[in-house]
């Protein structure tokens, strides 16, 4: 039986849009990109780039490091 791979979670934007109650297609619209690519970064089906990331961040006026989930607990 073929085990399917477990997708990591990498980003949190998907949040953040919430929390900003910002729609995935005003993100989009603000960064230049397709809806459907922004939704499929919120579902963590692929990453955006650097560059793409950081226009993420300041469109929704938040550090880039708010997007990403942590790899360490903070102390």
């Amino acid at each position: 039986m073929e085990q399917m791979e477990q997708k990591i979670k990498i980003n949190r934007i998907k949040a953040v849009l919430a929390e900003k109650d910002m729609s995935h297609k005003e993100l989009a619209t603000r960064v230049g990109i397709a809806p459907n690519s922004v939704t499929r970064i919120c579902n963590n089906e692929f990453q955006p780039t650097l560059k793409l990331l950081r226009e993420m961040a300041l469109a929704l006026d938040v550090d880039i490091r708010e997007l990403l989930i942590p790899t360490k607990e903070s102390k």
